[in-house]
């Protein structure tokens, strides 16, 4: 009987280092998109859902695609603007090209574009990039996340009393969750709206406590996963468990342990 084939998903893969490697060079592709057409008298489309979209979400998911189909044929890609390919591969890249449409479509450089890479369904690698302001979170399974190459911390320790809260919109909260939200708002001492993806690198970077959410996809969040943890955050759903691509969208990310339990606890 002749050997087992290697398991391999391209003909230029090269291990997570590449990955990594690979993963800036499609958030440098998609911000060679964005920028030209930040602050400029851009079209906005309304999606099924009625949320906006530019030609500058669909060109820069579509270049980040193109790499990845050039570079990595058998990887599989999710991708907010243009679908999913291949959602079954052993790799897959998750792909939100403006994380915040409506801030970008109002001038305001606090949205960023999302890049993730699943292995066998769990994230291996996430990428934050603000190609405004040239900030780049990178975060992999068991290495530290580092924002421009500088290693990140969270803010440890204090009481969920202290803590400062965000989320992108008090609307994103349907039904019982506006009254859960509101609980555990009702614990912290700041909260704070609109920041969309930009929270996440924020707390990554130790200067928030939490971040609470609802109504995402697995685009919005399966890049910050790594990033959170590499961190020395937590960032589960709102009872605990590990977030996946099945999840029901509500996110819960926080930079100390014990500030995630209250938090659960004010959810629960």
């Amino acid at each position: 009987m002749s050997p087992a084939a290697p398991d391999r998903d391209g003909p230029d893969e090269g291990g997570d280092a590449s990955f990594a490697a690979f993963a800036n060079r499609l958030a440098d592709a998609a911000g060679a998109v964005i920028r030209p057409h930040f602050r400029t008298a851009i079209a906005v489309d309304a999606k099924a859902d009625l949320s906006p979209v530019t030609i500058a979400d669909r060109e820069a998911e579509g270049a980040m695609r193109a790499l990845i189909t050039a570079h990595f044929p058998d990887h599989g890609i999710i991708g907010e603007e243009l679908g999913s390919h291949r959602p079954e591969a052993r790799h897959v890249w998750v792909l939100d090209p403006i994380d915040g449409t409506k801030s970008f479509i109002s001038g305001v450089p606090l949205f960023g574009t999302l890049i993730a890479l699943l292995r066998e369904g769990r994230p291996l690698l996430g990428v934050i990039d603000q190609p405004i302001s040239r900030e780049r979170w990178i975060g992999g399974r068991g290495q530290p996340s580092t924002l421009n190459g500088r290693p990140l911390a969270t803010r440890r320790g204090g009481d969920i009393g202290a803590a400062s809260l965000f989320a992108t919109a008090p609307d994103m909260f349907k039904g019982d969750e506006a009254a859960r939200f509101a609980r555990l708002q009702a614990k912290v001492r700041l909260t704070r709206f609109g920041a969309d993806c930009y929270a996440y690198g924020l707390l990554a970077a130790g200067f928030i406590d939490l971040v609470a959410e609802a109504s995402l996809k697995p685009y919005d969040y399966a890049a910050l996963i790594p990033i959170v943890e590499g961190a020395g955050g937590v960032i589960t759903d709102w009872s605990g468990a590990p977030l996946g691509l099945g999840g029901d969208g509500r996110v819960l990310a926080a930079g100390d342990a014990a500030i995630h339990r209250a938090a659960l606890a004010a959810l629960a």
